[in-house]
């Protein structure tokens, strides 16, 4: 059994970084990752940091609610006692409490408070999550934007050393636009796998006109991750049916639950986990009945910084069997107000260096989101 500690802080601020240009999806675009910084410090001095990363053109979440749902929790979370063999029940607590309507906040908790235990164990979190490797291969996102911007976008991620190639599909522009944008980037890395992704974006007739160009392009994309609104299982199965390529379900599955009703409708062959949906005790739930059903895994997140991306790479990489790792956004970045995080070479992400929690701390002199 773990040592038992008790949490004596907590502490919740804007965390603010601009990108180097704005992130587009189907739904929208951001300029600036509005995001939370989380501090959990416990009773032996043992601080541990999360982040919220809400993303509007996503699910709706705003940084202002998770702000507001963190912030709430700080005095029922004062005087708690908690070991790494009882954080599931306090990560159920704050869902009772406010975490449920706010998954990227739930997500930031969860984060801060097994950072902070297996600091004070001594313990990586990666080894802490299953410890079965140290290493992904990620992915780097084209997203929405011209045809030219598109073949631009592939050849600085080709040059990066990065293989695969994510791309933003969907929106308002239609299907003959994502057609000349993808013709765009096969032109110039023909030989890099292709994610595309709606976003829950893509209508099914829209989808029908991707696939049929993509076959005239003689593009075989390695996924198709949640083209489809996120209720339609039936279009999804149908997909997946008449494509013959993988479908992945990215917007439909937040919860376990989601993921036995993905599995009982046969809609996807694979499932996105980002922490962001709900929390790191979540994501263990819904791996564990995608693995029972026999599907596959990605690891994905939203627009986050160092520090929730290590994490999710340690989750994943320690969880082991992740066939598609998109953690990519601190390259989108401008600033980095974080030491330490998981090591990149080309694609390579490695986490093999960690010694204890996920191993990044706010840079000395520095205040994420204008506080000390």
């Amino acid at each position: 059994m773990s040592s038992s500690v008790t949490i004596q802080a907590f502490t919740v601020v804007p965390l603010d970084i601009p990108l180097f240009e704005p992130f587009g999806i189907s739904g929208g675009a951001q300029a600036v990752a509005a995001n939370v910084l989380v501090t959990l410090g416990l009773s032996d001095g043992t601080r541990g940091y999360g982040e919220a990363a809400p993303l509007p053109p996503y699910n709706g979440e705003t940084q202002a609610e998770a702000l507001a749902v963190l912030r709430s929790a700080a005095a029922w979370l004062a005087g708690r006692t908690v070991t790494l063999d009882t954080w599931r029940g306090l990560a159920a607590e704050f869902r009772v409490r406010g975490g449920a309507r706010c998954g990227s906040a739930q997500c930031a908790f969860e984060m801060a408070l097994l950072d902070a235990l297996t600091r004070h164990a001594g313990l990586p979190l990666g080894r802490f999550c299953g410890g079965a490797g140290t290493e992904l291969e990620t992915d780097m996102t084209v997203t929405t934007g011209s045809a030219a911007e598109a073949a631009a976008g592939a050849r600085a991620i080709r040059a990066r050393g990065i293989r695969m190639i994510k791309v933003k599909v969907g929106g308002k522009l239609g299907p003959a636009h994502d057609l000349a944008r993808i013709a765009a980037i096969h032109d110039v890395a023909p030989d890099s796998p292709l994610i595309l992704d709606g976003n829950a974006g893509v209508s099914r007739a829209a989808a029908a006109e991707l696939v049929r160009g993509l076959r005239a392009l003689g593009v075989v994309p390695a996924l198709l991750e949640q083209w489809l609104a996120k209720d339609d299982l039936d279009g999804a199965r149908a997909l997946a049916a008449e494509s013959g390529w993988l479908v992945a379900a990215d917007e439909t599955v937040t919860t376990a639950d989601d993921a036995r009703r993905v599995v009982a409708a046969q809609a996807a062959q694979v499932i996105n986990i980002k922490l962001m949906k709900g929390g790191l005790a979540e994501a263990f739930d819904i791996a564990a009945v995608a693995r029972g059903a026999g599907l596959d895994l990605m690891i994905g997140g939203n627009i986050e910084s160092i520090l929730a991306m290590t994490v999710s790479a340690c989750f994943a990489a320690g969880q082991g069997g992740f066939r598609f790792a998109d953690l990519d956004t601190p390259l989108f970045l401008a600033e980095n107000p974080f030491d330490g995080g998981y090591q990149l070479d080309g694609g390579r992400i490695s986490i093999a260096h960690i010694t204890a929690g996920h191993g990044v701390v706010p840079k000395l002199g520095s205040s994420p989101g204008g506080e000390v």
